[in-house]
């Protein structure tokens, strides 16, 4: 579904990603991991269209994206749950949810009864402010705002960051049976390691912008990869 090759990124003068590369399959979770500050959110919102990577390229279900802004890659299927959630405070968690309508054509926007299946307490907190639910609460507004766009691809940037232990585990039910479904490609960047080692069908651990060890769930070295993951 997602093919990420020799991608390359700078900040100003710096690089942060040298010759990248992910495969990420439809009906799979595919890992990736690293210590702070190695380009893994870097990765994503590449990906994504946030930020213009500096060459390589990324294919889409067998199109290549020439450097998508962020609505031009939401239109072409990519979704993106960003660390810290990026939630509108004042807004309902109504307004949340249709907020993802914006790359949807107009027949296509309404928000999903399966979205509230997932995320049942969204349906109790229609009408509250995004910015008055609690931080796990938050995070699935936004996995929802996100699927609300219908994405082939799930961009996930640490999910479990401050989130009580109950909702890390609501969210790798839902992470799970996403993948179950076998219709959409999820990405997740993810420092816990059990969650993300219990989770992904692949890993790709990244060290200073550069994949150090990749393989796939049952072949891969879980000593091998937690020495690459781990401060």
């Amino acid at each position: 579904m997602l093919i990420v090759d020799d991608l390359t990124l700078h900040y100003g003068q710096s690089q942060i990603l040298h010759g990248l590369s992910l495969t990420a399959e439809a009906g799979k979770v595919s890992a990736v991991m690293g210590t702070n500050g190695v380009g893994k959110t870097s990765l994503l919102k590449a990906i994504a269209g946030r930020h213009p990577y500096s060459g390589g390229t990324i294919t889409l279900d067998g199109k290549p994206l020439d450097h998508p802004t962020a609505f031009q890659a939401a239109r072409a299927g990519i979704a993106y749950v960003p660390q810290g959630r990026e939630i509108f405070p004042l807004m309902t968690v109504q307004e949340n949810l249709e907020a993802g309508f914006a790359c949807l054509d107009r027949t296509e926007r309404g928000v999903p009864e399966h979205i509230f299946e997932l995320f049942p307490i969204l349906k109790e907190f229609l009408n509250r402010r995004g910015g008055d639910l609690s931080g796990g609460q938050q995070q699935q507004l936004a996995i929802a705002r996100a699927l609300i766009t219908r994405p082939r691809v799930l961009l996930l940037d640490e999910p479990t960051e401050g989130i009580q232990p109950n909702i890390i585990q609501q969210i790798g039910r839902v992470i799970a049976q996403l993948r179950d479904q076998g219709e959409m490609a999820i990405v997740l960047v993810e420092q816990y390691f059990d969650f993300t080692w219990g989770l992904a069908d692949s890993f790709t651990a990244v060290t200073r912008g550069e994949v150090s060890l990749s393989g796939k769930a049952g072949e891969i070295d879980r000593e091998a990869l937690l020495s690459k993951v781990s401060i």
